[in-house]
This record gives C-alpha cells, sequence and structure tokens, in this order.
C-alpha cells in the first residue's frame, strides 16, 4: 500500500490540460494544494490517480473521459421552466447556478440556452467527454 492510500491528506502541486495542450488550472508557480483523498474534494478519476503517489514523486496522467470527468451525457442537458427560477437568480448565458435535489445533495448546471419560456441548463462537468493530461509533485503526504 502506498503513503497516499485512502485517507491520506497530501500536499501537492496539480496542473490539468486538455488534449490540445489548453491549461485548465494549476497550482505550479503558486500555493500547493491540500488534498483529503476520499472525502471527494477532487474528482474520483483524478483522486485514483494519486492512489499510489509518494512524498517528492512526480507524475503525469494522460486520462480519457471515462477516466476523468466522465462522458457528457445528453440527459445532464435539461430544459427547465424559467418561472420555476426565483427572482433573484441571474439568468444569463453561461452562468452557473447551483440547485438542490429532492434528496438534499447539491447540483451545479450551467445555462446554455434562454427563450422567454424555458431555460436549457447543461448538469455535465464542464470538462466531461474530454481527454485531460493531470500532471502532479507530491510535496508531502500526512495521515
Amino acid at each position: 500500500m502506498s503513503a497516499a492510500a485512502e485517507d491520506g491528506v497530501l500536499t501537492l502541486h496539480y496542473r490539468l490540460q486538455l488534449e490540445d495542450g489548453t491549461e485548465v488550472l494549476s497550482t505550479f508557480g503558486g500555493n500547493p494544494a491540500t488534498l483529503a483523498l476520499g472525502r471527494g474534494e477532487l474528482a474520483a478519476g483524478l483522486e485514483k490517480c494519486l492512489e499510489c503517489a509518494e512524498p517528492g514523486g512526480s507524475y503525469v496522467f494522460e486520462l480519457d473521459p471515462a477516466q476523468a470527468f466522465g462522458e457528457r451525457r445528453e440527459d445532464l442537458v435539461q430544459s427547465l421552466p424559467r418561472a420555476s427560477f426565483a427572482g433573484g437568480i441571474a439568468l444569463e448565458l453561461g452562468a452557473v447556478i447551483e440547485f438542490s435535489a429532492p434528496d438534499g445533495s447539491r447540483h451545479a448546471g450551467q445555462v446554455r440556452e434562454l427563450n422567454a419560456h424555458d431555460v436549457r441548463v447543461d448538469f455535465n462537468h464542464p470538462l466531461a467527454g474530454r481527454r485531460v493530461r493531470f500532471e502532479v509533485e507530491v510535496l508531502a503526504i500526512a495521515r
């Protein structure tokens, strides 16, 4: 079993890039991140990459959509009645809105289309369906 294992707390630098090299997020050149494995602080596929990490290790992972943020699903794009949105919510193209599910969980969706009657909301992760490169430099691991 590695030092990271399931309940490790990692201090690390990481970079997330799209297949074409477009950088999505990076802590390199700034403050490192601290992540507790097994708590959902990181996408499950990315967290799985870190299970075998060791302090001082540098790793690069090339991940297919299914390994990273999942495949894009059209059933997660839904049209909702405009009248169902409270008056204080800014309905603009590209806006990210948080919703409560009946079970109490929270989900974010991005506004993709607007018309007089409906709001089309995409509940896919913004990187769903994309291949990504996940680069990691592990600084420390605590238990």
